[in-house]
């Protein structure tokens, strides 16, 4: 009974489901007065959308019931046969037929003369190979009810020889295929549609009793739960005595072909209809194949379980099992096991209706490479409360088909892990304000009960109850929601939106992030938008990886940890367009990086970052050439800082995929803003990279700080300057030798400039000189030569100090 793979052919896989069902099916569960177009209109209007309508026997006018009483060989062709056939009290009719199961006893439906097929053929009187023939035997295909073309359409024995096929079969009828959204798993079902048309339509849902069936055996399995809120719910059933002769009854057969499935037998057919009419999956396990108890646990790894479609499985824990003794038997939600099924020789089956979490099932199929409409289901959510319900629906059809006895229903539930539905708040301001448009108490609470909710009102509005099978609602918005899409999206007036809108002034303290964005642009970098998910592996490439989020269910494998830094997906963007004849290509890209410290919940940083390769220059002949270098982004770097007031300070590097001798960090003060410089040999090999790589990261929020403009009186009295060399250490930057200079001199030191830099003959290894101007001021009064001396003397003195200067001779 396991619904299998989907449509015609249980081996047949495919990733898209909808939801198909007869007309005539919906008709029996709920009142509809409306035609079949205006019901398909009212249908896609309230949000589920017709995606088809296939009518069926629509002109079969002519066409009845009759039995063929002797076949005999046509005198000139091998294929056909002469049949006389009866079609009620008249004389038999002589029709010459090739239909290879055409025999005598059979009923099958005979278009007469003067009828008209679907398709536009004619049935006249006619003369076949020189037999004349009066009228059509017909194969499902020709009257356009089923795709089957391999031979008549068979009847059942008792079928009214000489009636109408339409009013026989319930014709003409529609198939009507809903593409329903993620979250209506409630609509997987006629019963879930009929409430959702019963609103629409201001009808009611008919009532459907289904009685306990009595208890005429005491065979029965002890059901085990051991998976917690992954199954909170299985109920199961025995029922011996089965009649095997028996076969699926022609209305039961009929329903299951217009919903697009293949009959097989009564109990799988049992189960399809079930799982159509009500939404609750069912199972059919062969009761002699089992030893009990029965349950329901993670797989265990390297444990294996040959599925219905004849593939042995390799499991792990991440799949739920039902077992047998502990033997796993059936994937739970998904499929059922090969050597449990049920076959043409099953006289006693244990029938299986069970609640599994969707997030015991969501995913598991796929991973399998097949779908099921048992795991579609169960991976958007089923009603916890219908197993029960449904396993009586089937037991009553079960018996009623085959006879039987049945045993009692053995339920194991963990009701504390059962989801429960909570009362939702429904305001009538809200409601008039979300709208635009108000809606009578009364239309609102018809409209909240016909589709199934429980509604009391108080002073506000109401405060409702979701049926058990709606997961979707849980807020006030999708309260609003149903409303409006009941009510109807066209009787919700149009208005322009009024009211005041509250500017808010930008802050002085911060930089906006456009102008960030327009300094680049107008730098002839281009701006890029990459996925804030990535590749594992490229963050160990990277050596990125430390403190990475890892996302617990990836679109794809190469997007499965969001991304530390933003230069992995501007180099590969970069890499891309190299690759493809682009010989000078800067990008940047502004956006958010992501990491997860110990015990805390994830955090969220801004940066801004850019790449650049190739020419320094577009092409000319007044441009400078030569590839781009380290001082050309850090000119970016500094332009970017400017914006901010902002005066960076470089230091040596530490970042793994940089450059160790052509890369900095950018610090102001004692807070780190970023890095630029060139990317690492080792990592441009490894990123197939043939051009220098030149890259920097900023932390926005730190880059685009600034403190508030103050005016300050300008100097009246000219400044002096004093040009000193010095011959310092090699590894020394020029930052500290200018953090020291200020330090010393003071707001006497208006600013200073390095024009020169010297290595070679005359200095000691590893030493290199530096010429410098100091640029020295005072605001209240003209300097002496004897300050600008002193002045002098006091910044040789602090950078010898400091920084192991020396006056250089």
């Amino acid at each position: 009974m396991d619904p299998g793979l989907r449509r015609d052919d249980e081996t047949n896989i495919s990733e898209t489901i909808e939801m198909k069902f007869p007309e005539s099916w919906l008709r029996e569960h709920v009142t509809i007065e409306a035609t079949r177009d205006e019901l398909a209109a009212r249908l896609t209007a309230i949000g589920l959308e017709v995606e088809n309508v296939e009518a069926i026997g629509a002109t079969l006018d002519g066409v009845v019931v009759a039995e063929i009483l002797s076949c005999a060989k046509h005198p000139e062709a091998d294929r056909l046969q002469v049949c006389q056939v009866s079609v009620g009290g008249s004389e038999p009719l002589q029709v010459v037929c090739g239909a290879p199961n055409a025999r005598p006893g059979l009923k099958a439906p005979l278009a007469t003369v003067g009828a008209n097929l679907p398709g536009g053929m004619a049935i006249k009187a006619a003369k076949l190979r020189g037999v004349d023939s009066f009228g059509m035997l017909c194969s499902a295909k020709e009257l356009a009810i089923d795709p089957d073309a391999s031979g008549l359409l068979e009847f059942p024995a008792d079928a009214p020889v000489g009636a109408s096929l339409a009013s026989y079969l319930g014709l003409p009828d529609a198939s009507f295929e809903l593409k329903l959204t993620p979250n209506r798993a409630d609509c997987f079902s006629i019963r879930g549609v009929a409430f959702d048309v019963a609103a629409a339509l201001g009808t009611n849902v008919t009532a459907l009793e289904i009685p306990e069936a009595p208890i005429a055996t005491d065979a029965k399995f002890e059901v085990e739960l051991h998976a917690g809120s992954d199954c909170p719910r299985y109920c199961g059933r025995v029922i011996e005595g089965l009649d095997t002769n028996a076969k699926s009854p022609l209305w039961l057969t009929e329903k299951l072909k217009r919903a697009g499935l293949r009959p097989i037998n009564p109990l799988v057919d049992v189960g399809h209809f079930v799982m159509l009419e009500l939404g609750q999956p069912m199972h059919a396990f062969d009761a002699d194949t089992l030893r009990g108890p029965i349950g329901v646990r993670r797989a265990r790894t390297g444990e294996h379980c040959k599925l219905l479609d004849e593939r042995d499985i390799a499991l792990d824990d991440s799949f739920l099992v039902v077992t047998d003794a502990d033997t796993p038997v059936a994937l739970a939600g998904v499929m059922g096991g090969f050597d449990t099924r049920v076959t043409d020789r099953t006289t006693r089956v244990f029938l299986e209706s069970a609640h599994f979490a969707p997030a015991a099932v969501i995913g598991r199929s796929r991973k399998l490479g097949l779908f099921t409409d048992a795991a579609h289901r169960f991976e958007r959510g089923v009603d916890p409360e219908l197993p029960r319900y449904a396993l009586e629906r089937a037991t009553a059809l079960i018996q009623r088909i085959m006879g039987g006895q049945a045993g009692p229903i053995t339920e194991t539930a963990s009701f504390g892990q059962l989801l429960r539905p909570a009362p939702v708040p429904l305001r009538r301001a809200r409601l008039a304000r979300v709208l635009g448009m108000s809606v009578a108490d009364a239309e609102v609470e018809r409209i909240l009960r016909a589709l199934g909710m429980q509604v009391s009102e108080d002073e506000q509005g109401w405060q409702v109850l979701p049926p058990t099978r709606r997961f979707d609602i849980a807020i006030e918005e999708d309260l609003i929601e149903e409303v409006a899409r009941i009510v109807g999206y066209e009787a919700i007036p149009v208005r322009i939106p009024a009211g005041e809108i509250c500017l808010a002034a930008p802050s002085e303290t911060r930089v906006d992030e456009t102008l960030l964005r327009r300094q680049l642009a107008a730098h002839d970098f281009q701006e890029a938008i990459n996925y804030a998910f990535i590749d594992g592996r490229t963050l160990d490439l990277w050596q990125l990886a430390g403190d990475h989020v890892a996302i617990a269910n990836p679109l794809t494998s190469e997007l499965g940890v969001m991304r530390t830094s933003l230069l992995p997906g501007l180099v590969e963007a970069l890499r891309h367009n190299l690759g493809r004849q682009q010989d000078r290509v800067r990008l940047f890209e502004l956006g958010r990086v992501f990491h997860i410290d110990d015990g805390k919940a994830p955090r969220e940083t801004r940066r801004i970052a850019a790449v650049a390769a190739g020419r320094a220059n577009t092409e000319g002949w007044s441009a400078r050439s030569g590839e781009i270098d380290f001082y050309d982004l850090k000119a970016e770097v500094e332009a970017l800082l400017a914006l901010a007031g902002i005066t960076a300070e470089y230091r040596i590097a530490s970042e793994p995929f940089g450059h160790p001798g052509r890369s900095a960090e950018v610090w102001h003060g004692d807070r780190k803003l970023g890095w630029v410089g060139h990317l690492h040999p080792r990592l441009a090999k490894a990123l197939d990279l043939d051009s220098e790589v030149v890259a920097f990261e900023l932390d926005v929020d730190a880059a685009t700080s600034r403190a508030v403009p103050r005016a300050s009186e300008l100097s009246r009295f000219p400044s002096v300057r004093r040009d000193i060399a010095l011959v310092v250490p090699e590894q020394m930057t020029w930052a500290a030798l200018e953090a020291s200079l200020k330090a010393s001199l003071g707001p006497r030191l208006h600013g200073v400039v390095l024009f020169d830099q010297y290595r070679g003959p005359g200095l000691e290894i590893g030493t290199k000189s530096l010429a410098m101007g100091l640029i020295l001021q005072e605001v209240s009064r003209t300097l002496t030569d004897l300050d600008a001396d002193q002045a002098v003397s006091d910044a040789v003195a602090a950078l010898s100090r400091d920084c192991g200067a020396v006056l250089r001779g």
